[in-house]
């Protein structure tokens, strides 16, 4: 098994006191506090098409562990995030729960676990539980920040509305610029005439009763050459980033660089040509979208997440009273309408977890001034880190 440095687990149900998030393998000395994490807190709070839940919670976590005097100490980070909606749920009987919603865990988690109330995998299945992904994933950013690495994200798909293809960009620059634009609008796209059209579809979904998915696009810029591995399937970077934005609620496909669409080219149309800077080895293109062979090459990572429209809907779906035993129709749960503009934050915390284990990996230290020297000796894409001399050689000989 791939070693990890990093480990998080969460705890807690979406209508409960508390959700509860353990971050473990982050290095002493990283100045973090609960502002910082925060900042993430409320950017998944914002974005059009949101449930009434948002109006009702503020997100603040609070470290109740491994951070004294604003620095991490290299012992397991804790963090709470109260659910003010507890308030609403506890001492009170609730209804009972016996018709499962299509697209969610409700018979699922039902079928797992015997359950004699549906609920009860409502609760934990629910996406409440990636306001803790976030706080984690903003520690995680810090992290890579003191490495010079920055992630972002934005949306490029609502419903029908697409912002036009196109490969992935190779200029930081670009990205800088997008990650700025989609802030400034409540569908955190970063095209103002696709973001114009993404919201009036939402407004026709809230019309209908009905709901949106979409696509978000995350990067990952300045990641340094070298991270995750080839040796075993489960050091592939990019089978470890899909593997968490593929963690994350109502996402149902990941794709990195090109993605689905590369395939219909042919391999003359489809790769990254070399060409030399100097001594340095680079690209004008970045279809691989940062990652070959599943290792950072260096250029900015690039994926993006599909996220299916919400199965909660005010529209009645067929279904079944498991505890009558006849057809039914779902019941309506509080929602939102669309969940993809404040999925954004979720992806890029994802991507940070990700990318901050395998910098750790990759480095190792148990504090930032024992990984600052050796992040500095690590080999870039540049003819003087790459000792080839041309030689012949044998298997069997040392090389």
């Amino acid at each position: 098994m791939f070693t990890t440095r990093l480990r998080f687990l969460t705890a807690g149900e979406s209508h409960g006191p508390s959700l509860t998030g353990i971050l473990d393998g982050v290095p002493a000395g990283l100045a973090i506090d609960e502002a910082t994490i925060e900042r993430d807190l409320a950017r998944r709070q914002k974005g059009f098409g949101g449930g009434g839940r948002m109006k009702i919670e503020h997100d603040r976590a609070r470290i109740t562990g491994g951070v004294l005097a604003g620095r991490t100490t290299g012992a397991p980070i804790a963090l709470v995030i109260d659910n003010l909606d507890h308030a609403a749920w506890r001492d009170r009987d609730i209804a009972a729960m016996t018709i499962p919603r299509p697209g969610h865990a409700d018979l699922t988690g039902a079928i797992k676990y015997g359950h004699r109330e549906l609920r009860l995998s409502l609760e934990r299945a629910s996406a409440r539980e990636t306001a803790m992904r976030v706080a984690v994933g903003a520690v995680c950013r810090a992290l890579l920040g003191e490495f010079g690495v920055t992630i972002g994200g934005y949306v490029t798909a609502i419903g029908e509305v697409h912002t036009l293809p196109e490969d992935p960009p190779r200029d930081d620059a670009v990205f800088v610029a997008r990650f700025a634009a989609a802030e400034s609008n409540d569908v955190r796209c970063h095209d103002p005439a696709a973001a114009a059209r993404m919201h009036t579809a939402i407004e026709a979904a809230i019309a209908a009763r009905d709901t949106l998915g979409g696509v978000i696009e995350v990067a990952a810029l300045h990641v340094p050459p070298g991270l995750g591995g080839h040796a075993q399937w489960d050091e592939r970077l990019n089978a470890r980033i899909a593997a968490a934005l593929a963690s994350i609620h109502a996402c149902k496909g990941v794709e990195i660089g090109t993605g689905f669409a590369g395939v219909a080219r042919p391999g003359t149309r489809s790769h990254d040509e070399l060409r030399l800077d100097g001594t340095r080895i680079t690209s004008d293109t970045n279809r691989a979208g940062g990652i070959e062979g599943g290792i950072a090459n260096g250029a900015p990572i690039v994926a993006r997440a599909a996220i299916k429209a919400i199965a909660t809907t005010l529209q009645p779906l067929a279904s079944v009273d498991l505890a009558a035993g006849t057809p039914a129709s779902t019941k309506y749960e509080r929602s939102d309408f669309c969940q993809v503009p404040r999925a954004v934050p979720i992806a890029e915390a994802m991507l940070a977890i990700v990318l901050a284990d395998a910098l750790l990996v990759k480095v190792g230290g148990d504090s930032l001034d024992e990984m600052r020297p050796r992040f500095a000796a690590l080999r870039r894409a540049d003819l003087r880190d790459l000792p080839l001399d041309a030689r012949p050689w044998r298997f069997g000989e040392t090389t």
